[in-house]
């Protein structure tokens, strides 16, 4: 049996000892960067103040490992809130809506969620829940709770701010529209081009400039509405749902930032003016025009990134996978992106240490990836 066939074997096994030990060996062997540290640093029971999460459905006994969908790309919406619709794309008249229309009149080529990853230096496949941006076309469309830079210059501007991952860029001025939103896809989304995106661009597009980006998912507020809406004893529409906000409940955001400060980084809950930054039409103009090649030129800006220890933090919308909650998505400039599942506030010193700054997955907590099989690398952050 070949080596992965008898680690697989393994690692499917129902016992706990064999996951623990054998789920960082499949990655290891699957060139994913890995470590064996803990995944919570504070006692159990803990005797420290951490918030305890709140009695809920969340689902204990799955393996976490599978339970991501594949995509190429994942587009954050400004909103300037925390607290969204279920399913975002329904919201009639939001950009959000509008991208997902524009999505299914342009994305012609068939959706190859279906079709297994394999790593990058063999043909294995990967495991189930890690994947490539080769694996799938899928755009997953969410809403951020970044504010619009637009509002910076204009208080009464409609115009968004989107970001696009894992390929670290920011599109600003982007209309509210379906006109916007199919502009946006022709020139930032469309999978027939790379990060810099397609050729003679009319937009603004700009490498974002922190060194990763946390999203954490603001679903508590979701589920708790929803539990309201399923006890309430009369006809739906008499039943009105009072306002569930996620500050009232166990708060990792407000956990990552303080565990990241301590370690000297500097914590942003919100995009700042990038006005004064260079946008890539600039960034080419200044060598020579006809021999710059876009994405190596993108590529220049994003290396330069980890050296600044700068985080971005934000709340996003419902992706699936509540059962596991909490949720908290990670991306790196070098492309890659760790979705860990079951976080509380126990475990966000560790993943500040072994993930944000020692750029290494823990297994334990690991529900999937994008791009997180790296030949030759010893951290998320190596290229």
């Amino acid at each position: 049996m070949p080596v992965f066939g008898k680690l697989k074997q393994v690692f499917t096994s129902q016992s706990s000892q064999a996951e623990s030990v054998t789920r960082h060996d499949v990655l290891k062997f699957m060139d994913v960067p890995v470590t064996d540290a803990d995944c919570r640093f504070c006692p159990d029971p803990c005797d420290q103040d951490h918030d305890d999460v709140p009695k809920m459905n969340i689902d204990t006994e799955s393996d976490l490992l599978g339970s991501v969908k594949p995509f190429r790309r994942q587009v954050v919406v400004s909103t300037g809130k925390s607290d969204w619709h279920q399913e975002v794309t329904e919201a009639d008249g939001t950009l959000a809506a509008f991208l997902c229309s524009a999505n299914k009149r342009r994305h012609t080529r068939s959706d190859s969620t279906g079709k297994a990853s394999s790593s990058p230096n063999d043909d294995e496949p990967l495991p189930s829940g890690l994947f490539t941006q080769d694996t799938s076309d899928r755009l997953s469309i969410l809403n951020g709770s970044h504010h619009s830079l637009s509002l910076q210059h204009d208080s009464a501007s409609t115009l968004e701010t989107v970001i696009i991952l894992p390929d670290y860029k920011v599109i600003t001025d982007v209309p509210r529209s379906l006109e916007g939103a199919e502009t946006l896809w022709k020139s930032a989304l469309d999978p027939a081009y790379g990060r810099s995106g397609a050729p003679g661009r009319s937009d603004t597009l700009q490498v974002m400039d922190s060194t990763l980006l946390v999203l954490n998912l603001a679903l508590f507020a979701q589920k708790a509405r929803q539990a309201l809406r399923n006890h309430c004893p009369g006809p739906r529409e008499e039943c009105v749902s009072p306002p569930v906000r996620p500050a009232r409940l166990p708060d990792i955001h407000q956990a990552f930032t303080q565990y990241l400060e301590r370690e000297g980084w500097e914590v942003h809950t919100d995009l700042e003016d990038m006005s004064s930054e260079p946008t890539l039409e600039l960034l080419l103009s200044t060598g020579n025009a006809n021999s710059a090649d876009p994405e190596t030129v993108y590529q220049s800006q994003l290396t330069a990134l980890p050296a600044q220890r700068r985080a971005l933090i934000l709340r996003n919308s419902h992706v699936g996978g509540h059962k596991f909650a909490g949720n908290v998505i990670i991306y790196t400039p070098a492309g890659a992106s760790v979705w860990y599942g079951r976080v509380t506030s126990h475990h966000v010193e560790s993943i500040v240490k072994n993930t944000v700054i020692g750029g290494c997955v823990l297994p334990p907590i690991l529900r999937g990836g994008l791009n997180l099989a790296r030949p030759g690398c010893r951290t998320l952050y190596d290229w």
